[in-house]
């Protein structure tokens, strides 16, 4: 029948499932995200997961942290992205059951399963939840792109990387990261 829109799962609906189930709930559908990341998407993770970490730890300016970690915005998105970055100022978002509310910054690693999500359906979300800086890590390219969020509240594509370069943070400023050192 047009007209009407069939029924969407919300947050609630999301928290019924089993503890590690390997979904995510966006735009109020269930996406199961199978299979699991493969070896080079982890080692990706962990080189930026260490870097972003040891710098945030030296300024003492936030927390950092790793999928998997529920993010609830709306009623009808929960994502788990590959890695987070919640200030001092703001971790009152920060739950006993998952984060309520847009991290400040969030990279995703892309996988053939998941990087239509990241690309196109997460981006608008992250934007309109004013995500302040989204990172796009392409394992297969061996790049980076990071968007920032513009006084319009709208994504702005500020730095991209492939092959060789220093990415940069605008948030989190003074932090750099070699390409090598990501995809090595």
């Amino acid at each position: 029948m047009l007209g009407i829109k069939e029924k969407t799962h919300t947050i609630k609906d999301y928290k019924l499932l089993p503890e590690g189930a390997p979904y995510q709930l966006i735009g109020g559908e269930l996406i199961m995200m199978v299979p699991a990341p493969t070896p080079f998407h982890q080692i990706i993770s962990a080189n930026i997961f260490e870097r972003i970490r040891r710098f945030v730890i030296e300024k003492g300016i936030g927390i950092v942290l790793y999928s998997p970690i529920d993010i609830y915005l709306g009623e009808e998105d929960a994502y788990q992205p590959d890695m987070i970055f919640i200030s001092k100022q703001r971790q009152e978002i920060i739950k006993k059951d998952g984060i309520y509310g847009a991290p400040d910054l969030v990279v995703e690693i892309l996988s053939p399963s998941t990087a239509y999500y990241d690309i196109k359906k997460k981006f608008k979300v992250y934007e309109r939840y004013g995500v302040k800086e989204y990172w796009i890590v392409d394992p297969e390219m061996k790049g980076v792109e990071i968007f920032l969020l513009n006084q319009k509240g709208e994504f702005e594509l500020t730095a991209k990387h492939y092959d060789t370069g220093t990415v940069k943070s605008t948030l989190l400023a003074g932090m750099e990261i070699y390409l090598k050192d990501i995809f090595q």
